[in-house]
């Protein structure tokens, strides 16, 4: 069955190993997220699991989403999600860092960070070319194509605006859980910003 849960991204420390071993992690912090509606075949047509993050003020939330919420007794919520394949949930109740433990190998989802407008070596990793005075190729895209298309081909790397996509880190394995303040530890780093929405779930390519 899988297993997930919205969090927010805290930012990396370390850790040591009983056996001395130094690990690099991503502190996410993940307080109980609660089922805000069960979807089923009959009557959405697929199933999914509808569930809330992080509550905001009600005076930020319309009535429609006040009402949503209240099915489940909660506060409005700032982030709402679907996880699929989990099973055995009811309206109202929690999804909490508790379901992981530490080994557990799970895909991490985030917004990557907005670089803004860019050239084409940092947005593509292309090389440049030589700096001295008597190039006249510095850092420039290269090549547009072959003058026969007249035209551009699509999927040319070229300068533009880089960062700010929706990324998933796959095979990530969780170092440590914290129950008491709500936090996963996960080995090596994931996308996004501090403070922004991380998403955790079972493994789909783990090794069986």
């Amino acid at each position: 069955m899988t297993k997930g849960i919205l969090g927010k991204k805290v930012g990396m420390t370390q850790i040591f190993t009983e056996s001395g071993e130094f690990i690099p992690v991503t502190v996410i912090e993940a307080t109980p997220n609660v089922v805000l509606q069960v979807k089923t075949v009959e009557t959405d047509g697929y199933e999914a699991v509808q569930v809330g993050f992080d509550d905001k003020r009600e005076v930020l939330s319309n009535k429609p989403a006040k009402g949503h919420v209240a099915k489940a007794n909660t506060a409005p919520k700032r982030f709402i999600r679907e996880f699929k394949n989990i099973e055995g949930l009811e309206v109202g109740s929690e999804l909490t860092v508790e379901q992981f433990e530490a080994g557990d190998v799970v895909d991490v989802t985030g917004t990557t960070k907005g670089k803004g407008f860019q050239g084409a070596i940092k947005r593509h990793g292309q090389s440049r070319g030589p700096m001295a005075h008597g190039s006249r190729y510095h850092r420039r895209p290269g090549s547009m194509g072959p003058v026969a298309p007249n035209r551009v081909f699509k999927n040319k790397h070229l300068a533009g605006r880089m960062g700010g996509n929706r990324v998933t880190i796959q095979n990530l394995e969780v170092a440590q859980v914290i129950p008491e303040k709500n936090v996963i530890l996960i080995k090596g780093n994931v996308p996004g910003a501090k403070k922004s929405l991380i998403t955790i779930k079972t493994a789909v390519k783990a090794a069986k």
